[in-house]
């Protein structure tokens, strides 16, 4: 049944070649014998495949030229090396034309030294990290070297992942390989890693089956990118354990590396979440294999890339050689591995493998790996390399692009960005995300459930990051369902316990998707974590409390004068008012005659008694004047010092009082927050492990950092754990404590609280993100969503709801205007003590008036020799007579 199916498989190459009727009459007997030998692995487990593709490609081959191809097909173990050496040597004897294999490295180095050394044409078909050349081999006296690897080398596939991962935007990732071979084969995407990106992880998987110790150890870690280096036989069973540990669930990403992983069945790893990309020689939609496949008669997926490669090898000698014997007639003589002979015809078919006749045609149908074409060293170069990952639609792979090696710094992808950004907005719209907050209002509040009732879900929360959260998924169509950071920490690197806490350890142990609150982008969290777009823009700011207004003393108007002025004041008074006395009582001209109608009177008067005395000099200082003048120099020039201390006094009276009634309202004592570095009266802190804390220790301004010692120097400490216990310690410090914080934050407190005020502007600027895993992939949908609200106004309009209209915004604005409004005005407070001196004044000026009233009706009672209660009573109706304006003067009788 073989050999009928060989025969049927022969016909039909044939008849495609169309060379039936020009080979039928050829004896085989005739054909010229051409031996080659084949080693191949032992162990490998696809020999039957690879047997049909030689059995098929010699036939062919004996058909369509005039050779008779002899194969000898050796299979050895991986580390015989010894017994492949005496073999090569025993088969050389005969004379061999060419040698193919073997299908590994572990016997190669043996064979590869003999072939060089006696220029026998040798064809590998792996990926070999141990070739035994050199530069010096490359070409010498006898002409360029005559081994040749179809298999793509590892500094090209190095590239092509590397590549891969720098497209895919990996900032870090681990290594997860079999053997040391790997790290030849990653070599390039170490080499091209930036200086500030986080160390690679590599990690052994062992001798293996069981690898589970070693990914639970990776499930630990906070890499979610992972390049899994092994045989494609092995790859099922590390991912099957890789599930059973979590780490084939979301945002997991793979590549891997092996170029026969896509002949697995995937069928059990359709549904999973994780993305899955590996890399691939061979296109099994190409007309070449989809032509062979039916001549061999197996499925596409059973065809390794080594049976591929030594087809191609069969393929790319025997084309060659036929074009050496259309020119010369080729001697294949036997050597001898301990002779000086070498072959003469393996010089000339290495010539025409570099370089074929223009016009050659292949013999075989093909090549099955793409065009091929070698180096001068022999390895493979301008290979295509097809990218595939695990579709999420259908079994199996779906290409996504291609890889050149002449152009190792791109890849053609096959689906589009506008194909990609449908494919992620379907997931989108399927996805329930798992949204990570920090209590504390506005952003994430409690609601108080109804008597006799449980809230669940995202019953439970309201708040801005709740609003926030359901206008992006109105826009992107998914849902979402929100839960409590356990800690209630935003998220702080720990570099003792070289651990997250908060929102980002949250995030890093793949708890939640997205973590939504106040929590600010700093360059820390962004190195741990993807940010969207700042949907809130703000920065640091100065908490303080508002200065208490003390009610003013009684005799508020005295303050701008000390007690001791006051008091000099009221001495000076008494003084110049005396001097004002003995002066006028010296001074001639003050004596004035009492009729002015006798020129020459018998007595002069001085009206400069000590109680008009007192009177001038009290309506001088009081700025009010008096009708009484000295006339004297003396006593004016004592007058005019008075008048001009007086007006000196009365005057900054005037002045000092304004000052002092400005100052009264003035209750700031610091205007900045570089004001804060200036003073120690005034403490000040921040939320310890928060990003403002973080701002004031790695600062490099000199002011801000001399703030950062004084804080960390403090003692009480100055830090609080949250904003909260920090209004709290401001309230409660009677304006001793400063608290710093954003200026959001800040602007929600001073609506609600009107003890409480913002100092100065912003020391810096920066924004609240949604925090997300790295390497997010839905990102840019979230980020357009955000835009979008920004533009739409939601932003501003969901500030403006939390912030001024809900639990209790806007109170204090109104009680700013208020007090705008009254700025100018002195209540009653302010002045009360002036109308008490004016009672006190008035009532002592009663108290003399009735005693001079009493004296008065004493002396009439005297004068008059009438009784003390008469006169009163005619006395006293006479005073309440207001319309009588003249008073008779009663005289004894």
């Amino acid at each position: 049944m073989r050999a009928a199916t060989v025969a049927i498989g022969v016909v039909l190459v044939l008849l495609c070649s169309g060379l039936v009727s020009g080979v039928v009459g050829l004896n085989v007997r005739e054909k010229e014998n051409l031996n080659v030998v084949i080693f191949t692995d032992s162990d490998s487990n696809h020999r039957s495949v690879s047997s049909i593709a030689i059995r098929n490609a010699l036939n062919v081959i004996r058909v369509k030229t005039k050779y008779n191809v002899i194969e000898r097909i050796i299979p050895l173990q991986k580390d015989s090396i010894y017994e492949a050496g005496q073999i090569v040597c025993n088969l050389v004897l005969d004379g061999v034309a060419a040698i193919f294999g073997p299908e590994s490295s572990g016997i190669n180095e043996i064979i590869e030294s003999t072939t060089t050394a006696l220029r026998l044409p040798h064809f590998q078909t792996f990926w070999n990290t141990k070739s035994t050349r050199n530069d010096d081999d490359v070409e010498n006296d006898n002409g360029p070297g005559t081994v040749f690897n179809l298999h793509p080398n590892s500094a090209d596939l190095s590239k092509a992942l590397a590549t891969l991962v720098r497209d895919n935007d990996w900032h870090s990732y681990t290594v997860i390989y079999e053997d040391d071979d790997s790290l030849i084969r990653l070599r390039e995407c170490l080499k091209n890693r930036k200086s500030d990106d986080s160390v690679v992880t590599f990690k052994k998987l062992g001798a293996g089956p069981d690898y589970r110790s070693v990914l639970k150890q990776i499930k630990n870690s906070e890499d979610v990118h992972f390049i899994l280096d092994c045989r494609a036989d092995h790859v099922l069973n590390v991912l099957r354990q890789a599930k059973q540990v979590k780490l084939l669930e979301d945002y997991h990403s793979y590549i891997l590396t092996d170029l026969d992983v896509h002949t697995l069945d995937w069928t059990e790893f359709k549904e999973i979440p994780a993305n899955i990309t590996a890399i691939r020689l061979i296109d099994p939609n190409s007309d070449s294999l989809k032509n062979i496949k039916k001549i061999w008669r197996v499925d596409s997926a059973n065809i390794k890339t080594s049976t591929a490669l030594l087809y191609d090898a069969l393929n790319v000698f025997i084309t060659a050689f036929r074009d050496m014997a259309t020119k010369e007639d080729p001697i294949i003589r036997p050597l001898d591995c301990e002779g000086s002979q070498s072959s003469d015809h393996g010089t000339r078919i290495a010539e025409l493998v570099r370089k074929p006749l223009k016009g050659s045609k292949k013999i075989l149908p093909g090549p099955l790996t793409g065009p091929i074409h070698f180096d001068a060293t022999g390895q493979r170069i301008n290979f295509d390399l097809q990218i595939i990952e695990i579709s999420k639609t259908e079994v199996g792979f779906r290409v996504t692009g291609a890889w050149n090696s002449m152009k190792p710094n791109m890849i053609q992808y096959a689906v589009t960005q506008e194909e990609r950004e449908k494919e992620l907005q379907k997931e989108i719209q399927q996805k329930n995300f798992r949204v990570v907050s920090k209590f504390g209002p506005p952003y994430l509040i409690r609601k108080t459930p109804p008597p006799g009732k449980s809230l669940f879900g995202n019953d439970r929360w309201e708040g801005y990051a709740l609003d926030l959260m359901q206008e992006i998924c109105n826009i992107l169509n998914c849902s979402y369902t929100f839960e409590e950071v356990p800690d209630g920490k935003y998220g702080s690197y720990d570099p003792v316990k070289k651990e997250w806490n908060g929102l980002i350890g949250h995030l890093l142990n793949r708890k939640a998707d997205l973590a939504v609150c106040d929590l600010t982008i700093t360059y820390e969290r962004r190195r741990a974590v993807d940010f969207t777009m700042p949907f809130m823009t703000l920065g640091i700011s100065v908490l303080y409390a508002k200065a208490i207004k003390e009610p003013p003393e009684l005799l508020s108007f005295a303050h701008p004068l000390s007690l001791d002025v006051w008091l000099y004041t009221a001495t000076a008074y008494l003084v110049i008012s005396m001097i004002i006395f003995l002066t006028a009582r010296l001074n001639p001209n003050d004596w004035e005659n009492p009729h002015p109608c006798n020129p020459e009177p018998e007595e002069l008067e001085n009206i400069w008694s000590i109680r008009n005395c007192c009177w001038l000099t009290m309506g001088s200082i009081m700025a009010q004047g008096c009708d009484l003048l000295p006339k004297g120099i003396s006593t004016r020039m004592a007058t005019a010092a008075w008048w001009f201390f007086s007006l000196i006094m009365t005057t900054s009276y005037t002045a000092n009082m304004a000052a002092f009634l400005t100052m009264s309202r003035m209750g700031l004592t610091i205007e900045k927050a570089d004001d804060l570095a200036s003073q120690n009266k005034i403490k000040y802190g921040c939320v310890a492990g928060g990003s403002t804390c973080s701002f004031f220790k790695d600062t490099n301004f000199s002011t801000y950092h001399q703030m950062w010692v004084q804080m960390e120097s403090a003692d009480p400490t100055v830090f609080e754990s949250s904003n909260a216990d920090g209004v709290k310690r401001v309230l409660n410090s009677k304006r001793k404590y400063a608290f710093l914080m954003e200026s959001s934050s800040i602007e929600y407190e001073t609506e609600r609280n009107c003890d409480l005020i913002q100092v100065g502007g912003q020391i810096d600027s920066k924004g609240y993100g949604i925090a997300m895993t790295a390497n997010f992939q839905y990102r840019k949908a979230f980020n357009e969503a955000i835009l979008k609200m920004q533009e739409m106004g939601l932003l501003s309009r969901l500030k403006t709801k939390w912030w001024t209209e809900m639990n209790g915004g806007g109170k204090c604005k109104e009680e700013e205007h208020s007090e705008d409004d009254a700025a100018a005005e002195l209540s009653l407070d302010n002045v009360g003590g002036v109308f008490v001196v004016l009672a006190v004044g008035v009532a002592v000026a009663l108290a003399f008036a009735m005693c001079e009233f009493i004296w008065m009706i004493k002396k009439i009672a005297v004068r008059e020799h009438i009784g003390f209660k008469e006169a009163l009573k005619s006395e006293l109706k006479f005073v309440l007579n207001i319309w009588a304006r003249q008073k008779q003067i009663k005289k004894n009788s």
